[in-house]
């Protein structure tokens, strides 16, 4: 087989649940010794067309050949035998096993009919360095690791499969930007070594450096293949949403906000990981916060939801001095504080209840009489936010697990939202979305300030905090090391900021 030739293909496929088809007419051909794009919104079919390779679902209609012989799988183990192999954007880590324990769970070695340990800690080892990952110990349990180290044993997890297909969903959504790069090298090995690789990402700039070959999804059909870099971003997008693609961020305010701070903190520390926080946040603004990833943002965001003990500083709302002790404490009418968490899988949803609980269990309080939801006023908030954020979903009682990506997390924001809050914290929200869904929460969050909420939005992407954000607080190590505003919002400023070049941000503040 000449390296032009796919080692896959996928003719045909249709695939339907009920009355909703998920993939019609799908096709796409995978070359070995290349990486192939997916691109398209979320619920354009992407997940269901790899759960089909993967073998976790079969399909309606079409065929599938290796190798050019038609093959099915009955299960994932009989995706994997044939060395077809995929790392879900959920990860499939059982957290109070080892690393080690994790990447060989499906075929631990044996010994005397006893698991081997020593070859078991080889193999992880192995695997570990070969996905860039050597710093991770076997031994260590995969709950006490962070969601970015996780994502690494997934991908070694996956490795220690010796695939010949790989297919990564999302691989990088969760990952500090050293880890990407980590990962972006071995992916280049691995295409170098023969290996075909089918890559899943919102990330444009990620398909611009890594692909060889793309192909465009939209409402369940296989728009385009092309080569990767005979497109403009613009163009790839238009396909991607079937529209033309402008105006990505919503115009910001012309005149700063001259209101009294809602939320304000003096000196705010926690241990190690916050020194010296102060800053002031006013109704209808929108702050970013920036710097790498890890630097205290997300403990800064829990400090305000009163999800940590023992913080030291002022914290304040509305000029009055307060002391957070709890998630219902900060959500409270006198406070009226959300937080949309970074996890949506994990910590803003329960997959297994309806779209319409998960919305409702945040505003109980306020949607109950005497202890009974009143229905009438459920049915009613819920239908407003459905318009405000163009949830797509059969019914409000369907799992909210049966919804694409960036409807699951306009379901998070929708269930916060419930309670109509003043204060509005953000967690990387728009992480592994797509981007008409990320337009759509672009445009959701000027609305909610300029309707006088106000706003802290953390994200790892600059563009983010360039195009949504009025001010940006750059973090590093734990403290806010600059503030930008205005035209100073750019790039160059924001990667300068992160890396803390250009001295203390403290010590500027303070000089006359």
């Amino acid at each position: 087989m000449t390296l032009s030739e796919p080692i896959f293909r996928m003719e045909g496929i249709s695939k339907r649940y009920g009355g909703a088809v998920a993939l019609k007419d799908a096709n796409i051909a995978i070359r070995p010794g290349a990486i192939h794009a997916v691109l398209g919104e979320n619920g354009a079919g992407k997940s269901t067309l790899i759960k089909i390779m993967a073998g976790v679902v079969a399909p309606d209609e079409g065929r599938m050949l290796l190798d050019g012989k038609e093959v099915t799988f009955a299960s994932p183990a009989a995706a994997n035998a044939v060395g077809i192999v995929c790392v879900f954007q959920e990860l499939s880590l059982i957290p109070d096993l080892s690393v080690a324990d994790n990447i060989v769970i499906s075929h631990p070695p044996q010994r005397f009919g006893m698991i081997d340990r020593r070859k078991q800690r080889k193999i992880a080892e192995e695997a570990l360095a070969r996905a860039g990952a050597s710093d991770i110990h076997p031994s260590v349990l995969v709950k006490e690791l962070p969601l970015s180290r996780r994502q690494m044993v997934e991908i070694a997890k996956a490795l220690a499969r010796k695939p010949r297909l790989m297919i990564l969903d999302e691989a990088t959504s969760a990952l500090t930007q050293a880890d990407v790069e980590k990962v972006f090298a071995v992916l280049k090995r691995l295409r170098a070594e023969g290996m075909a690789l089918i890559y899943i990402s919102h990330r444009m700039h990620e398909i611009a450096q890594l692909a060889d070959d793309c192909t465009v999804f939209r409402n369940g059909r296989s728009i385009e293949s092309y080569p990767a870099g005979t497109k403009s971003d613009q163009q790839v997008v238009e396909l991607m949403i079937g529209r033309e693609y402008t105006n990505v961020f919503p115009p910001k305010p012309t005149h700063p906000v001259e209101k009294k701070p809602i939320l304000s903190c003096r000196d705010l520390c926690w241990g190690d990981r916050l020194s010296g926080i102060t800053f002031d946040l006013r109704p209808g603004e929108i702050i970013g916060l920036g710097g790498l990833d890890g630097q205290g943002q997300r403990d800064l965001l829990l400090a305000f939801f009163g999800v940590l003990r023992d913080l030291k500083g002022e914290i304040a709302i509305d000029g009055m001095p307060v002391r957070l002790k709890s998630p219902r404490q900060a959500k409270s009418d006198g406070i009226s504080m959300a937080l949309i968490p970074e996890d949506r899988k994990t910590e803003g949803l329960m997959l297994s209840m309806t779209v319409r609980e998960n919305l409702s269990i945040a505003a109980l309080d306020r949607i109950s009489r005497s202890g009974v939801i009143d229905r009438t006023t459920e049915r009613r908030e819920i239908d407003e936010l459905f318009k405000l954020l163009a949830i797509k979903a059969a019914t409000i009682d369907m799992p909210v697990a049966g919804l694409s990506g960036g409807n699951q997390q306009k379901v998070v924001i929708a269930k916060w939202l419930m309670n109509r809050p003043r204060i509005i914290l953000l967690n990387d929200p728009t992480r592994g979305i797509d981007v008409g869904t990320k337009q759509e929460i672009y445009l959701l969050l000027r609305k909610l300030a300029d309707s006088g909420a106000a706003i802290i939005f953390y994200s790892t992407d600059y563009d983010e905090l360039i195009g949504c954000c009025d001010r940006v607080l750059v973090m590093y190590d734990g403290s806010i090391v600059r503030e930008l505003e205005g035209a100073d919002i750019n790039e160059h400023e924001l990667i300068g900021a992160a890396l803390n070049i250009g001295g203390d941000y403290a010590q500027q503040k303070a000089a006359p």
